[in-house]
């Protein structure tokens, strides 16, 4: 601890002697100063022993002591040395009532004791009391060392918590908590979940200070991780500021827990190269070899119903967050959490995920792909997911993640299954321009003609392909003689220069008054 000032007191070569404040001499001192100015305090920090011999005090009026001593405290000075036998034999009273009123310390130091002596004193414990906070610090050091090689991030975070009389909590890249210590911790620390991912926005290495909800906790948060996006967090609650050795500590964790993210990340590499020959093989119709390169990595994701998910995103200028990064984050995070396999691959502009059906990482893909920051830019993510499927139909399964795919990006939506187009109307995909330019095309001439007011070709025909070709039912809803219904059939084909007979001729019609109607 740092040195005090009883611990000087109590110094056998100082022989200080006390004359006011007995009641304070607990109060650490950082420094001790020799100043004889009538005001010294412009040039005081706090916490400081000053050292004087009223050189330029009158140290017997009362009012000017009250006001010096007044000074001194409010100046955050946590004691007072006066020499006596320089100036003044003994302390006056004038003093010593005022420092008693403020409630300041005051020693009396002997003419045989120099204020160098003092400084040396107090120089030496603050010395001592460094040395020790770094010796206790480079032991905390190599019990989170050992606890991390041996026990893992819970191991290191139950020793942070012991070293700094606290807790301490583990975030992965979503914001989860992953790990507490104590165990009770893990609670207060999932109430954080918003700072850390206010602090996961800041480029690494990053920190804030937080308060806990209806905890009196003062609350470190830091980023884990060298890129520019964290990876993870680290939380460390205590009941006040920690000191020297409570730093070193703290500091020790984030590089451990920093080098267990970063070598994560090499394994995670690897893994997505793993994951990428695996998504190869099944693609390829090769279901055996697949599971021989997956081994324990993946094998279990290949022996349940699985889902593929293709997501795409466009490029966005001026932006910190790749959607597609963070896709993968959520779905692995999930993974995680739930103890699922997940196959996450990225495909240049495209990110392909194989998820357990019904799984955790499925629920958060399409969870996040319904959360504002994926609809705040239309453009920016477009995911396609198939209907369940094993390992010897996942190029079948793939094929509908991408039509999915492409179903999501024609209708403006973010994400879109392939059960919903399957059971859904194959109507809204005319909206595409192609098909309403091709719709355009083949009943132009058909609208030309009916601009010079010679007929009503265009809902002739739209009437009678309704009704399925039954003259005298289309006729009736025209309110026309079946006879002049004919004729108009009859222009439609010498115009067009096609068949009515023929089905195939009647669906691209009956299709192209569809696009280009808007119905």
């Amino acid at each position: 601890m740092p040195p005090t000032l009883a611990s000087l007191v109590h110094h056998s070569a100082l022989k200080l002697t006390v004359r006011a404040g007995e009641d304070k001499l607990d109060v650490p001192v950082r420094w001790a100063h020799v100043s004889e100015l009538a005001d010294p305090v412009p040039y005081m920090e706090g916490g400081e022993l000053l050292l004087i011999t009223a050189l330029k005090l009158d140290a017997e009026d009362p009012e000017a002591m009250r006001r010096y001593v007044k000074r001194l405290a409010g100046a955050g000075v946590v004691g007072l040395g006066f020499a006596v036998g320089v100036n003044y034999d003994a302390i006056p009273d004038a003093l010593v009532q005022a420092a008693r009123q403020e409630g300041l310390p005051l020693l009396e130091v002997p003419r045989r004791t120099p204020f160098l002596a003092i400084s040396k004193a107090v120089s030496a414990a603050i010395a001592a009391d460094q040395y020790r906070a770094v010796t206790a610090g480079f032991a905390a050091q190599r019990e989170l060392t050992r606890q991390a090689l041996t026990t893992g991030p819970e191991g290191l975070l139950a020793a942070l918590a012991v070293q700094v009389d606290g807790w301490a909590a583990l975030y992965d890249a979503s914001g989860a908590v992953v790990a507490a210590a104590p165990e009770w911790a893990g609670r207060r620390a999932a109430r954080l979940t918003a700072d850390v991912e206010r602090l996961r926005e800041r480029p690494a290495p990053a920190s804030s200070v937080v308060a806990a909800p209806d905890t009196e906790d003062r609350i470190e948060l830091h980023s884990l991780g060298t890129g520019r996006r964290p990876r993870a967090a680290l939380a460390v609650g205590t009941a006040a500021a920690p000191g020297t050795a409570e730093r070193y500590a703290v500091h020790s964790a984030i590089a451990l827990l920093t080098l267990t993210t970063e070598r994560s990340r090499s394994l995670h590499a690897a893994e997505q190269r793993v994951g990428a020959a695996v998504l190869r093989m099944l693609l390829a119709g090769e279901p055996d070899h697949a599971r021989a390169v997956a081994g324990d990595l993946y094998g279990g994701l290949l022996d349940a119903p699985f889902r593929l998910l293709v997501a795409e995103a466009a490029p966005r200028q001026g932006t910190d967050g790749d959607p597609l990064d963070a896709l993968a984050e959520a779905a692995e995070s999930a993974a995680a959490r739930s103890g699922e396999a997940v196959l996450v691959v990225p495909d240049r502009e495209r990110l392909v995920v194989l998820a357990t059906d019904g799984g955790a990482a499925v629920a958060a893909c399409t969870a996040y792909a319904g959360a504002p920051e994926a609809k705040a830019d239309e453009d920016a993510l477009v995911v396609g997911l198939s209907a369940p499927a094993g390992p010897i139909a996942a190029a079948t399964a793939y094929r509908q993640a991408e039509q999915a795919l492409s179903v999501a990006r024609r209708r403006g939506r973010v994400l879109v299954e392939h059960e919903h187009v399957a059971a859904g109307s194959v109507l809204p995909l005319l909206a595409d321009d192609a098909v309403r330019a091709f719709a355009d095309g083949l009943l132009r001439a058909l609208r030309d003609h009916d601009a010079t007011g010679r007929g009503d070709l265009v809902a002739s025909l739209r009437a009678w392909l309704s009704r399925h070709g039954q003259w005298d039912a289309a006729a009736a809803d025209l309110g026309v003689h079946r006879h002049t219904l004919r004729y108009r059939m009859r222009r439609v084909e010498e115009i067009l220069g096609r068949s009515l007979d023929d089905p195939d001729v009647r669906m691209e019609l009956w299709l192209s008054l569809k696009a280009t109607s808007g119905e």
